[in-house]
């Protein structure tokens, strides 16, 4: 029978319930156990598509085309599943749901109230991620903090599952916060007490506490949570904030986290292969002798979680190339034509990621000439891309006025435009090309260099295109097009061939890169910066 862990959090938010449910997926999977994750999130948007990045951070796309909470990518990154439509669910898209079903009649005249109706739609979709998946464990993080209003539905739902399931199936691991004061120089378990009591008002009696501290903790404190929060000794675990998130796994595993995990859940394995991480993370960890320079040109650099799978994405091919990596977050806007060289010199190679809307674009298409004019590796990723098209257009084929029908609907000559069919007069949310397509690739190109093959599939999230009707002006100019739909209609990828790394892509290829495989188009970039310190 599949078992079923449930993840919380208590005192404060951002103490790392993701990074700690990715890791224990990471530990049962070495344990050879099939694992799904999920993020139950209690905002009312039905998901994040359509939240500025500076509320949520980026918005990451799986494989069907879900778009879903960052914390996903932590959990692929980590166990390096592909995970799907059924890993994120938000009080938003349950309540669209349970009155569909109402408009449907579904419920047979009945009052629609939070216990059933939407306790039973929460559950049925945990339930759903482990038969598609046909996991032995799900992990299942619950998104907040304990004591929130608008998440207790979720708490309840999961505390039912608890009993359907039977308490041998399920397993409760609950983070909390274990501060230091330094006025009396000592740790403080209360507010680790306060939250399970919290929790414990609602049903929930947590098997694990997972205590969040800077520094570690003196053996007492263990003993008093545990006894205080009636837990075993050793169910009480240790997470000292890390310089390198990819040590977690490793630094929970040293207080037995998936041996206690599947001993509570009744589950017999074998020892855990943790081989190839602790040679990930050792590689990661070594003294590095050469430095990559990066720009990151972006409208969101204000938080860098807008950006996080891309920064992600970077790092991962400096531990391949064994190079620290060291991103420039520059603001596009503050790039002109005055400043461009005092903000872009002395970089390495210049990466230009996703985003929405006019706001900051000049600043971008400055830089991407720049980068083209002084032969520095380029990366554009979908609205990088875009860019990449635009600039080509305007300064080498002599298109003065070429823009995007996103930035300039009375343009001329829109070089990027809507899809075929797509117009302004629809919904935003949902209604981008999400999910994984395939593309060929042309031979003789950086891109086929880069990845091995003609055919891929990469994730996309976007709803303007290159515009056909400039194919044949852009190419006669050097512009190659190096990546088209298998059918021909579409443009995914551009570049300069007789450069090193001059590339744009049209989708998301930092949703697939993972710290101990890192993509392929990120390989080929870095690598082409780390050449210019050669």
């Amino acid at each position: 029978m599949t078992k079923y862990i449930f993840v919380t959090g208590g005192v404060v938010s951002g103490l790392g319930k993701g990074i700690t449910a990715a890791s224990l997926g990471r530990l049962l999977k070495a344990r050879g156990l099939k694992v799904a994750a999920q993020k139950l999130d209690p905002y009312i948007n039905v998901d994040p598509g359509t939240m500025s990045p500076y509320q949520h951070g980026e918005v990451y796309v799986t494989e069907d085309g879900a778009e879903t909470d960052l914390d996903l990518g932590h959990y692929e990154r980590f166990i390096d599943e592909d995970l799907n439509k059924f890993s994120n669910l938000t009080t938003g898209k349950v309540y669209w749901n349970v009155l569909n079903k109402e408009r449907r009649g579904e419920y047979l005249g009945s009052t629609v109230q939070v216990i059933p109706h939407i306790t039973n739609e929460i559950k049925e979709f945990v339930y759903n991620v482990g038969k598609k998946t046909n996991a032995d464990v799900v992990i299942t993080e619950i998104g907040g903090t304990i004591g929130d209003i608008e998440s207790q539905p979720f708490i309840e739902a999961v505390r039912q599952i608890s009993l359907e399931v039977g308490r041998e199936n399920s397993l409760f691991v609950h983070v909390t916060l274990v501060p230091f004061l330094s006025g009396s120089e000592e740790h403080k378990s209360k507010p680790t007490q306060h939250s399970v009591k919290e929790l414990q008002g609602m049903g929930i009696n947590p098997n694990i506490i997972v205590l969040r501290c800077d520094e570690h903790l003196e053996d007492s404190i263990f003993h008093k949570i545990a006894l205080f929060c009636n837990v075993k000794r050793d169910c009480v675990i240790e997470n000292i904030t890390l310089p390198n998130l990819y040590e977690a796994p490793l630094m929970l595993e040293s207080s037995n986290f998936s041996q206690v995990v599947c001993r509570e859940l009744g589950l017999e394995t074998k020892a855990p292969d943790l081989k190839e991480w602790q040679d990930m993370v050792n590689r990661i960890n070594m003294a590095r002798t050469r430095c990559v320079e990066i720009g990151l040109v972006g409208k969101y650099v204000g938080l860098h979680d807008a950006y996080l799978s891309v920064a992600e994405a970077l790092r991962h091919a400096g531990f391949y190339h064994n190079v620290h990596v060291n991103i420039h977050w520059i603001d596009s806007e503050e790039i002109r034509p005055e400043t461009a060289d005092e903000l872009l010199s002395g970089l390495n190679g210049i990466i230009v990621p996703g985003g929405f809307g006019y706001r900051g674009i000049e600043g971008m298409i400055i830089a991407t000439k720049w980068a083209r004019e002084n032969h520095i590796p380029f990366f554009g990723i979908c609205l990088g891309m875009q860019i990449s098209v635009i600039e080509y257009a305007r300064n080498v084929a002599g298109i003065k006025d070429a823009d995007s029908g996103e930035f300039n609907e009375q343009c001329a000559h829109k070089v990027i435009d809507y899809m075929p069919g797509q117009s302004d007069d629809i919904d935003k949310g949902g209604t981008l090309r999400l999910g994984a397509y395939p593309c060929v690739i042309e031979k003789g190109t950086v891109m086929e260099k880069c990845y091995g093959t003609d055919l891929i599939s990469e994730r996309h999230r976007h709803r303007y295109e290159f515009n056909n009707d400039y194919r044949e002006k852009l190419q006669q100019c050097g512009l190659t097009l190096s990546g088209m739909s298998p059918d021909g209609k579409l443009v995914e990828t551009v570049e300069l061939t007789d450069r090193p790394f001059y590339v744009g892509v049209q989708y998301h290829p930092e949703f697939k890169s993972r710290p101990n495989k890192p993509h392929p188009l990120f390989k080929g970039f870095i690598g082409a910066a780390a050449e210019v310190l050669l």
